[in-house]
This record gives structure tokens, C-alpha cells and sequence, in this order.
């Protein structure tokens, strides 16, 4: 059996699936309930009782919105393009999707372990902005184009933040598979050995950058209520509306896998002596999500223009002179060679 499972096609595409279904089963149940919990925090931020009534203190309501948005009528638009518009949910949806076989779970739990992890995972990220764009100009009308504009502008001025702050996690790893980087965290000091600690104004940094770039408020201006009217997800419903919320949801969860994996030792223990192991994983992505609600509850938005300002005159200069700051530390192993854990492991 085993050999069977090793060494003929059949064997190796079935394993192949089946890992695949083990990650992402768990993963989109994880979805119903962070969407659950992401309007209780928002609820109990402005003393409301949110989802209370669709069973046990609510737990069921995102079950039963998933149902309502397979049941719905799709509507098409008289003047869309019929082939794009269906295309566009399903290009945010894989992307979001496929991004997920790079990212481990716990040492050697990843589906491929990639040596290029942390590029995979950017060039689908950078992906997922085309579905937003093809979704706006396949519904032929002007809000969505404009709020896909919006989108596309956004995402693509904050994806080159945050591709200068993975940088200095590179250098200071000498790796871009996340198993070495979270290996370059573990430390005799637990939590005060993970990159956190001498990456952290960019951990700021990318913390905003993700919100900006999953379009999560304060910077929620493509889908802003009061201008666009849910900007390129405008005429969409049903189930084609369900798997862009599904995929925007999914990239938020990623980013803060990423931040977990990058900054805060992934799977590690922050305690030394404390077994390392996925729990951790699980429960800093959750306190992850848990900072990225609140953030949604507590600040207002901001103007398209001071977004933009943001992200090209104030995060782009700070993380480029980073980069340059991490590279001349890890060189000349300033810090105690906190900034070149690769030359510390041979």
C-alpha cells in the first residue's frame, strides 16, 4: 500500500489530494467561524450583540449566510461579459486558494516545501489584483470599473511594501523557504528570539500593508459604501459575490500566517521548554485575526488620496532604506549577528 501511495501516478495524485483536502477542508470551516468571530468582536466593540439567533450563541449564522448565497439567483448585468464575469470570482477565489500549499503548519506539515516559498506566495498575491480588475470591467457599469481601478491602484502600491520588508526577512534568514525562516527564530530565549524583536518597525509596516492590500478597513475605499457602493463588487450576487468575499477572507488569514511565519516564529514555542507545535501556529494566526477585527471596529477611513500618500511617500521610502539598513547589519554581524542568522547556523 505504501508503495502504492510512492511510487505509481495514481498513488502519488491521490496523496497529493488528499493533502490538499486536508488543509483546505479545515481551512474553509476556520473561514465560517472567523467570520463569526470577526462580527462578534465588531458587535461587542460597538455594544451590539451581532449573531445570536442561527444556533448556539450564533455559531450557525455563517453556515446559513453560505447556504442563502448558494440558493440566491445569480444576476448578470444585461451589458456584461458574461465569460469574465464568472471568470473574475474565480480567479480571486484559486488564487486565495493555491497560496496555501507553501505555508507549513508545523516542521515538514506544508504540502510543498518550497525553496521559494515566500516568492510563490507573492507571485500569486499579486495574482489575485487581475480578478478584481476583471470583475469591475466585465460588469459594465462605471462604479465597479472605478472601484476596480481603486483596488488595482491600491494593492499593487502596497504589494511594494511589502515586498521590500520580505526582503530584510530574507537577508537576515539567508532563505526564502519557511521552514529556514522560522528556523533562524528558534533561540534559547523563546519569543524574544523571533524576528519581531529586530524587524520590528517593520512589523508595523506590514501589518498596515496587509490591511491595505486585502482591502480591510480603514482602507476599504474600492468597496467604500459611501462612494462606490461596494465598488467592483457591484453588480455582483449569489454565489459569484460569495467567492470573492471567500477569497478576500482567505488573503486576510494568509497575511497573518505570513506575519506569524516571518516575525513570530511560526509554529515555535515563545516559551523555552514549551513544546513547538501547530497549536501555536493556530493561535498566533488567531491573535493575528483577532488585531485585524479590532482594527476594523476602532478606526475610521481614510481618504482615497492619504492612502495613496501612505504608501508611496512614507512606507515605500521607509522600507527600501530597511532593506539597506538589514543588509549592511547582516554583513558586518551588527547586533550580535541578530540580522544574520544565517551565518550564525554555518
Amino acid at each position: 500500500m505504501v508503495e502504492f501511495f510512492t511510487t505509481t501516478n495514481l498513488g502519488i495524485a491521490l496523496m497529493i489530494l488528499g493533502q490538499c483536502l486536508l488543509v483546505l477542508l479545515p481551512l474553509f470551516i476556520a473561514l465560517a467561524f472567523l467570520m463569526y468571530g470577526d462580527r462578534k468582536i465588531w458587535a461587542a466593540v460597538q455594544m451590539r450583540k451581532g449573531p445570536n439567533i442561527v444556533g448556539a450563541f450564533g455559531l450557525l449564522q455563517s453556515f446559513a449566510d453560505f447556504i442563502k448565497y448558494i440558493v440566491k439567483e445569480v444576476v448578470v448585468p444585461a451589458g456584461a461579459d458574461k465569460f469574465v464575469f464568472y471568470l473574475a470570482p474565480m480567479i480571486t477565489f484559486v488564487m486565495a486558494t493555491i497560496a496555501w500549499v507553501a505555508i507549513p503548519w508545523n516542521d515538514g506539515w506544508v504540502i510543498s516545501d518550497l525553496n521559494v516559498a515566500i516568492l510563490y506566495i507573492f507571485a500569486i498575491s499579486s495574482l489575485e489584483v487581475y480578478g478584481v480588475i476583471m470583475g469591475g470591467w466585465a460588469s459594465n457599469s462605471k462604479y465597479p470599473f472605478l472601484g476596480a481601478l481603486r483596488s488595482a491602484a491600491q494593492m499593487i502600491s502596497y504589494e511594494v511594501s511589502i515586498g521590500l520588508i520580505i526582503i530584510g526577512v530574507i537577508i537576515s534568514s539567508g532563505s526564502m523557504n519557511f521552514g529556514d525562516i522560522v528556523a533562524a527564530q528558534d533561540g534559547r530565549f523563546g519569543i524574544f528570539s523571533w524576528y519581531w524583536i529586530p524587524h520590528f518597525p517593520m512589523v508595523v509596516l506590514f501589518f498596515v500593508s496587509a490591511l491595505a492590500e486585502t482591502n480591510r478597513p480603514p482602507f476599504d475605499l474600492p468597496e467604500a459604501e459611501s462612494e462606490l457602493v461596494a465598488g467592483y463588487q457591484v453588480e455582483y450576487s449569489s454565489t459569484p459575490f460569495l467567492l470573492f468575499m471567500m477569497g478576500e477572507l482567505m488573503a486576510v488569514v494568509l497575511m497573518c500566517a505570513l506575519i506569524s511565519l516571518m516575525f513570530f516564529g511560526g509554529w515555535l514555542s515563545p516559551i523555552p521548554g514549551l513544546p513547538d507545535g501547530i497549536f501555536w501556529m493556530i493561535l498566533k494566526m488567531g491573535f493575528f485575526f483577532f488585531i485585524f477585527s479590532m482594527v476594523k471596529a476602532i478606526t475610521p477611513r481614510y481618504r482615497y488620496d492619504q492612502l495613496m500618500r501612505i504608501g508611496w511617500k512614507v512606507f515605500l521610502p521607509l522600507s527600501l532604506a530597511w532593506v539597506v539598513l538589514v543588509a549592511f547589519f547582516a554583513q558586518f554581524g551588527a547586533f550580535g549577528g541578530a540580522y544574520a542568522r544565517w551565518a550564525i547556523g554555518g
